[in-house]
Formats: structure tokens, C-alpha cells, sequence
């Protein structure tokens, strides 16, 4: 058989998880058109879990560096760290669309106008997506982040008690703050949305998923007619 000559998509995990990296790759083949592959790459230092400031710091140099060695070889990069570490980067160094998912599912969450909120397990990282969702132009449909008083490595380690807190994180960013969607807050926590997503009367958002549909629109759009 010949090469694949579709349009590949390359997602970037910018923790050092591989598992984590064959979950998400799963997930964004499924919510990707068949019109394009798709393959992974994976960060080779920093944090299994992006819990802080301090590790999505880390994970930039990663991004960056796989993003500039691959990008000759792929039509557009998604980078799947839900503080989009290195995205601004890596826009201004290649010359395939690059599309992070933190940025896709806030701006998918936000539109028609909705009200959105956030809900997620790492307490480290809610200055980052207050900050994320203003320097966005989003903030005054933000709703806030919701964050069980957990840990989210042994949230991680336990599916079924994550899907259970972050299901009450969701209901409140919902009934207490108004929410019209909710995103939840982390590549690695894309399984738990996909269960979560049709408990609610409000989207919840995926951000792996949000990611691969921006970037079908983005490619389909940069093809001729």
C-alpha cells in the first residue's frame, strides 16, 4: 500500500505521559474528519500531569522544540495542554496552523455570546486560565473555574471519583455561577468529559475534541475549492 497522502494532524502532549498521550490521541481521532491522520508526540522532560505555573513553564521548551522539528512534515499542530503552553511560540516560528486546546474549547464554549465557565482539578493553574480567558477577550462571559478540594494525581488515579467531583464542579458552574457551558480544564481529564458530556442541560466541552473540530475548520477552509 502507498504512503497515507491525507493532511496529518500532530498532536503534541506536552506532559510525559505516554498513556495520557494514546487517551487523548483516541479521542481526537474520533472527533476528527476522516479526510485528515492524525499522530502524536509526546514531551520527553517535565511533569506526567501539569498540576502548576511552574511545570506548564517547563513544558514550553518541549512544545516548542517538538512543534519546530515536526512542522515541516504536518499541515497544522495541536498542542494539548489545556494552558496552551508554547502556542504563541510556536505560531510566530512555523507556518502550519497551530491550535492549542484550551484556546479552541473557550472559544468554542464562548460562542453565540454564552456565558461559560470551567471546571477542573488542578488549583495550581486557576490564576493561569483567569488570565488565559482575559487575555482571550473572553472574561466578561466567564463565569469562573470550579476545582474540587482534591488532589488531582490521586484524582487521576481514580477515574470514577474524578468523574464524580468534577460532575459537581460542572453543576455548580451551572447552577451557582450561570454558566451556558462548561469547559472541562485539561487534556488528561478529556475521558472524564466525554462521560460527562449529556448528564447537564448545558454543553461540556472536551478541549481535545474542541481542538480537532477547530482545526478540521481551520484545514478545510485553507483548502481549494
Amino acid at each position: 500500500m502507498g504512503a497515507d497522502m491525507r493532511p496529518t494532524v500532530l498532536l503534541v502532549n506536552p506532559n510525559t505521559s505516554t498513556a495520557t498521550t494514546d487517551m487523548m490521541l483516541a479521542l481526537a481521532r474520533a472527533a476528527l474528519p476522516p479526510g485528515l491522520a492524525l499522530r502524536s508526540a509526546t514531551a520527553a522532560r517535565g511533569a506526567p500531569m501539569i498540576t502548576s505555573d511552574a511545570e506548564l513553564a517547563t513544558a514550553v521548551d518541549e512544545v516548542l522544540a517538538i512543534g519546530v522539528r515536526e512542522a515541516a512534515g504536518v499541515a497544522a499542530i495541536v498542542v494539548a495542554a489545556f494552558g496552551d503552553p508554547a502556542v504563541a511560540a510556536l505560531r510566530t516560528r512555523v507556518q502550519v496552523p497551530v491550535v492549542g486546546i484550551g484556546e479552541a474549547s473557550m472559544r468554542e464554549a464562548a460562542a453565540q455570546g454564552r456565558r461559560f465557565g470551567v471546571a477542573t482539578t488542578t488549583p495550581g493553574l486557576a490564576v493561569s486560565i483567569a488570565q488565559a480567558v482575559t487575555r482571550l477577550g473572553l472574561a466578561a462571559q466567564f463565569s469562573g473555574t470550579r476545582i474540587p478540594q482534591d488532589d488531582p494525581l490521586r484524582l487521576a488515579a481514580d477515574p470514577g471519583l474524578q468523574d464524580q467531583l468534577l460532575g459537581e464542579a460542572v453543576r455548580a458552574c451551572i447552577e451557582a455561577d450561570g454558566a451556558q457551558a462548561v469547559v472541562i480544564g485539561g487534556g488528561p481529564l478529556a475521558e472524564s468529559a466525554e462521560r460527562l458530556a449529556g448528564r447537564f442541560g448545558v454543553p461540556v466541552i472536551s478541549p481535545v475534541a474542541a481542538a480537532m473540530r477547530r482545526v478540521a475548520a481551520l484545514l478545510e477552509g485553507a483548502q481549494p475549492a
